[in-house]
């Protein structure tokens, strides 16, 4: 799939969501029934605070000229998938007018496509012009009537770009700006409940002219254009010692059983002092101390449509960095660090899925409402089909103490099997269907998911069923001493467009590009995955996964056999019962075929010295995260990693991080 269908694609399935807002609550909050929806006799209050956020789709121009030194000018136009918040304050007088103010910040999608306004190439460079972020500070006016509201809206517009050159020679140089503009649009607005509207909104930004100068001796100028078509969720705020605040205007509250908000904000800075290394390749960790962070936000959108019928919306806010780039260990530190960097925030629709369930009858269960996962009684014999954009690991290799990144262990080979390359882009997600047949003692849950296209890409080979992830997994359940435990056992099988490291390496002439040896290639693969509690407040895992280890890996770590365990302990003997404390090692070790094609200089996804003195990597994890309240945890975490990258002339490395996570 390419790029610029991923983001129509994400388009219309944020559109499809938003629509599915506007009109399921509505429906139940017919004028007829006012027993139902006594809140609807009463027009809805417009007058006050809000705020919400939006998605939708950018359209842009942008006509540049290059001096290096003579004159290239290029013209076009950009534009993709979008995110952002808003908030404002709303006046409305007796007789309907409104006026109101609004800011908002509004960020590109994660694919590079989307936010690149022009690239100009020379002789002796490539200059790039991107957009980082656009902020507006508008005034609305408009007629609001009962639920309705149309408005007009303009102000003033800045928008903040980054200006890069790649020259042939020497190094590459970067630039910050911000330019200042206007914007002028419309739009339309529902209140659907007490507290909450959704909006669809048509926004014009013109801005002025761009002039660089970089020392080097180029310089660049650029007019431009964008447009916006945003769809956006508002919630109004009753503030403190207002008449009207209530526990009603508790802003988690969605005022309807028909859906669910939950929201996360994880911010993780990371580094490490200086350690030793013989020497240092494209994909190491530098020997020098490094600090970075990475931060994430979202919130979870959920809806149920009818009796078993639901859909779930992620959209995420995403900024940082991994440490050096997300390369040089292949269990790497930071479960938060994408393969991705990101300077400022950049938005990505994480999750959008649809999931049936049909229950069989019989004895019930309650399941708990969670990001996931909407609130209400089931039947435990039932069948659950999901479809969509989501995470394979959000359906599979579950696990009590060492799953969430966000919570527990940070270390990719601790918070998952790290030789399961389960089909994922960039920041982990892919396209898929699971279905899972669930009992009292054990549960089945099959899968297929699309494959990248090639490895370590953002856009998705689209031969459905020839090239893709399949995966079985089999979970028991059982009682040993009135304490639970799960053993999970997990098949996949890989189809992809993918080299061969044995091939590449028995052709000098291929200079260890493993990109001219892909063809269609099948890896395979296993995982066991242990949990037991061995007291209320004492948990064990352990997990063992492996793959065939011949064709290079294509979504996830250079990982072919992987063993990891630990302990998870609450605090309750010591008066903290929401505390936690985790300790955990893991093994990591390559295939013979994959050590030999590092070994002789090639590069892996997250590895690759240029030599490899061969010893399996080892990780030593444990972290203390310290309940500030129910809702904001503060985590110290250390990682002891032996071995960096499988090669015994670097490290040991010490990782220190600290985490602070909210949710609500």
């Amino acid at each position: 799939m390419s790029r610029f269908k991923t983001s129509r694609t994400n388009l219309i399935a944020g559109a499809t969501i938003g629509a599915l807002s506007f009109a399921a609550p509505a429906q139940a909050a017919d004028l007829k029934l006012p027993v139902k929806a006594p809140h609807l006799q009463q027009a809805f209050d417009w007058n006050g605070f809000y705020i919400g956020g939006h998605t939708g789709y950018s359209r842009g121009s942008t006509s540049a000229v290059l001096w290096d030194p003579a004159p290239a000018a290029v013209s076009g136009n950009f534009g993709g998938v979008i995110g952002g918040l808003q908030a404002g304050y709303n006046w409305r007088a007796p007789s309907g007018l409104l006026f109101g103010v609004e800011a908002d910040l509004t960020f590109p999608n994660y694919l590079h496509s989307n936010s690149q306004m022009s690239l100009i190439s020379t002789p002796r460079t490539d200059f790039i012009e991107d957009w980082d972020y656009i902020g507006t500070v508008r005034g609305r006016i408009g007629y609001a009537s009962s639920h309705w509201l149309l408005y007009a809206t303009g102000g003033f517009a800045y928008m903040g770009e980054r200006f890069t050159t790649l020259p042939a020679e020497g190094f590459v140089a970067k630039q910050l700006g911000v330019r200042l503009g206007w914007a002028a649009g419309a739009g339309v607005e529902y209140a659907f409940a007490p507290h909450w509207t959704v909006r669809l909104e048509y926004l014009y930004n013109q801005f002025e002219r761009a002039n660089v100068a970089f020392p080097s001796g180029e310089r660049y100028t650029s007019t431009s254009d964008l447009q916006l078509l945003r769809l956006g969720l508002n919630r109004k705020i009753d503030l403190p010692g207002s008449p009207k605040l209530s526990a009603k205007t508790d802003i988690t509250d969605p005022e309807s059983p028909r859906w669910e908000i939950h929201g996360q904000t994880t911010y993780l800075p990371q580094g490490y002092p200086a350690f030793r290394a013989a020497y240092t390749g494209p994909n190491s960790l530098t020997p020098a101390p490094q600090a970075k962070a990475t931060w994430s936000n979202g919130l979870y959108l959920n809806m149920r449509l009818w009796e078993g019928g639901e859909v779930y919306y992620n959209p995420e806010l995403l900024q940082g960095f991994g440490l050096n780039d997300t390369v040089g260990v292949a269990g790497f530190p930071n479960g938060e660090a994408q393969k991705s960097n990101f300077p400022y925030p950049h938005y990505n629709t994480s999750r959008l899925f649809f999931r049936q369930t049909f229950g069989f009858g019989g004895e019930q269960e309650e399941l708990p409402s969670g990001a996931l996962q909407l609130s209400g009684k089931v039947d435990i014999n039932r069948l659950t089909l999901q479809v969509g954009k989501f995470a394979v690991m959000d359906v599979f290799d579950g696990n009590a103490y060492a799953k969430d990144t966000r919570k527990d262990f940070l270390n990719w080979s601790m918070w998952a099997p790290g030789a399961f390359d389960y089909s994922a882009d960039k920041v982990g997600l892919t396209y898929g269907a699971t279905a899972e047949l669930n009992q009292k003692q054990w549960a089945l849950r099959a899968g297929y998911f699309l494959m990248p296209a090639v490895s370590n890409a953002n856009n998705f080979d689209t031969q459905v069923f020839r090239r893709g992830t399949y995966a079985l997994e089999l979970e028991t359940r059982w009682s040993l001493f009135s304490l639970p435990g799960k053993l999970r056992a997990i098949a996949w099988l890989n189809s992809a467009f993918s080299g061969s490291y044995r091939e590449t390496l028995n052709n000098p002439l291929l200079d260890l590009d493993i990109a001219q040896t892909r063809t269609g290639r099948t890896k395979y693969g296993y995982v066991f995955n242990l949990e037991q509690a061995l007291a209320d407040d004492l948990g064990l895992f352990a997990r063992w996964s492996w793959n065939d280890g011949k064709t290079e890996i294509m979504a996830f770590t250079d990982i072919d056999a992987s063993l990891s365990t630990g302990l998870s302990i609450k605090g309750t003997r010591w008066g903290r019962p929401d505390d936690v404390i985790g300790i955990g090692g893991a093994i990591n070790a390559l295939s013979r075929d994959h050590r030999d094609f590092l070994a002789a200089g090639g590069l892996g996804v997250l590895v690759g010295d240029g030599a490899l003195n061969y010893r399996r990597e080892r990780i030593l994890e444990t972290y203390y995260a310290y309940a500030l309240t129910k809702a904001i945890t503060l985590t110290a975490d250390y990682q002891f990693i032996t071995n960096p990258a499988y090669n015994a002339d670097r490290g040991p490395v010490h990782v220190f991080s600290g985490r602070l996570h909210g949710e609500f």
